[in-house]
């Protein structure tokens, strides 16, 4: 980072100290990563997470915070546990979700109930005992489908390719939709894959980069899908700075805005580079799956110009810096993250 990016990081943090946070999923990927960020910037943050095994949320996250938080574990279909969480706060960071596109053809009704019905009656809660609080909602890439364009813009039309797209683009209408019916301050911030420290490792359920960062530090191959698919990457500390921007941007306030990464990278070159910068490893590349083949999206990256004009937004880290900085954080904890 340049001199100018951390004056601008500090002063993005001045505006948070004393702020009274609400993190849903605040013991997950991006959830976690805020805490520890906004904790350092003095805010009173409070995290509402269930703590499913088969989610991105582990305890571990919180690692040296644990002590400067307050955790509420409840589920978000827990009405009276989150009226409680919402009552006193200024932000809510809302990340809680069923996140596996797999899962959710295996399992649909389950995540109807977690990424679209339980995004509703928080709205609900919302609106009945804190109707002023600033909100900023996790939503997906995963909603356009398969690109018609690309870059993808905000324009690109909306076809979900599983389960999980189809719920998560409820819940995002949904927050869109109490802005402009009941005036409440949400914006949506569609997500590209994103990566780093305090990822789930153990399988795929958050994102394919996770088990390929296990099985380098395991000494295993790995398998590419495909691998001439393009992708961009969001390192998690910028997709937390994604979100503070957000949060304090009143223009982005009722608008669904792309969040991509510093560029597009073809499968085969980010397993290149993982292995680069690992020192050693290998890979093998396979055809898809079939159940995997039905819903992958092929080649995307995104058009976020909006929300960095929005919100001077820019990612600062690399993707090589990126891994290596996954692979030092995860290589002394192995034991505890699989």
């Amino acid at each position: 980072m340049t001199a100018s990016d951390i004056s601008a990081s500090a002063a993005l943090d001045a505006r948070f100290k004393g702020a009274k946070i609400l993190i849903t999923g605040g013991f997950g990927l991006i959830g976690s990563t805020l805490a520890h960020r906004l904790v350092g910037a003095g805010a009173a943050v409070r995290l509402l997470d269930n703590l499913d095994p088969d989610s991105g949320a582990h305890r571990a996250n919180l690692a040296g915070i644990e002590d400067k938080v307050d955790a509420v574990i409840a589920d978000l279909r827990d009405g009276e546990a989150v009226k409680g969480a919402l009552a006193d706060r200024d932000i809510l960071f809302n990340l809680a979700a069923q996140t596996s596109h797999l899962g959710s053809m295996k399992a649909p009704l389950a995540d109807l109930d977690v990424n679209a019905r339980a995004q509703l009656a928080l709205l609900e809660s919302c609106r009945a005992v804190n109707p002023g609080l600033r909100i900023v909602f996790a939503s997906t890439r995963q909603i356009y489908g398969r690109p018609d364009y690309l870059p993808v813009d905000e324009k690109h039309p909306l076809r979900p390719p599983d389960v999980n797209g189809v719920d998560k683009l409820a819940g995002e209408a949904f927050h869109l939709l109490y802005h402009r019916v009941y005036g409440l301050k949400t914006t949506a911030l569609r997500l590209t894959n994103t990566y780093g420290p305090r990822m789930r490792i153990k399988d795929a359920h958050q994102t394919f980069v996770g088990v390929w960062l296990r099985a380098v530090l395991e000494d295993r191959p790995f398998e590419v899908w495909g691998g001439e698919q393009k992708r961009d990457l969001t390192y998690v500390e910028d997709s937390a700075e994604a979100f503070l921007r957000a949060a304090v941007t009143p223009a982005t306030e009722g608008q669904a805005l792309n969040v991509g990464g510093e560029r597009p990278v073809t499968l085969r070159e980010l397993a290149d580079t993982l292995i680069a910068v690992h020192g050693r490893g290998s890979f093998v590349v396979k055809e898809f799956p079939p159940e995997r083949k039905r819903i992958d999206i092929g080649d995307y990256w995104a058009d976020d110009r909006q929300f960095r004009d929005a919100t001077g937004w820019v990612p600062q880290v690399p993707i090589d810096i990126g891994l290596k900085k996954a692979l030092e954080f995860f290589s002394t904890r192995m034991a505890t993250y699989v």
